[in-house]
């Protein structure tokens, strides 16, 4: 009997999204560990996600104790809003803490981003306008060209908690549309937004490959794992692993 491969995820305390994809993903043999960072409605703009942050390293060691083979870092704004060179700085102290390789929501939708070669992106969000952009110019600074960054309007309106309760139709209509006919690849952010779901539909409707936070985070860990399962039905992203 092979051990099994076990994930441990830190995610934002209201996030139920992240885990639950993982989960809904991750084949029979690999197991999910959650580790909760505080966020609440509240905590808006660079001070929440400091706030946040700065558990970052004893979540790390908690999840140490599980004996993880990974840490996945699950929140998009919390490792782009400092801007690229920051979240490479978060992996590293992740890894430090818990001995293990780490992923980030946002280096990892980079990553993703780069696999397809894409250079000009579309990018659909649940985000107020800070985080908007935050992200245009994370993605620009990363040299990507980015046509439009835009927020759909009553998921950035029920806060951090209320992002999770978007339903993945919701998701594929107004990604759809946001996504422009010149753009290489849609990008959807956000761990909290239930995108994963959304992906088969969206890359059908609208022709073009589509990463989201979780799947690309999901992407990382597995790749980090070097495990390639055969995973069928959440985009092409996830598709191209047993490739």
């Amino acid at each position: 009997m092979t051990l099994r491969k076990r994930i441990g995820v830190m995610v934002p305390s209201t996030n139920t999204t992240f885990e639950a994809d993982f989960q809904l993903v991750a084949p029979r043999d690999v197991t999910i560990h959650g580790q909760r960072l505080w966020l609440t409605n509240g905590d808006e703009g660079a001070a929440g996600m400091d706030r946040m942050n700065a558990e970052i390293e004893s979540g790390a060691k908690y999840l140490a104790t599980a004996n993880v083979n990974v840490v996945a870092y699950g929140c998009t704004t919390g490792s782009f809003y400092r801007g690229p060179g920051y979240d490479r700085d978060m992996l590293q102290t992740i890894s430090k803490a818990a001995g293990v390789p780490a992923v980030a929501a946002a280096p990892a939708v980079v990553d993703a981003l780069r696999h397809f070669g894409a250079r000009r992106v579309s990018v659909a969000t649940p985000y107020p306008d800070w985080n908007n952009q935050r992200l245009r110019a994370y993605l620009e600074a990363s040299g990507f060209e980015v046509l439009n960054v835009e927020g759909e309007p009553k998921a950035a309106a029920s806060g951090n908690q209320g992002i999770n309760d978007s339903d993945p139709e919701e998701v594929v209509a107004f990604a759809s549309r946001v996504c422009r006919p010149d753009a290489d690849a849609l990008l959807c952010s956000c761990t909290a937004w239930r995108s994963v779901e959304a992906v088969a539909e969206l890359e059908r409707r609208t022709g073009k490959p589509v990463v989201t936070s979780n799947q690309a985070s999901i992407w990382a860990s597995f790749r980090a794992l070097g495990l390639r399962p055969a995973l069928k039905g959440f985009g092409r992203l996830l598709q191209d692993l047993a490739a």
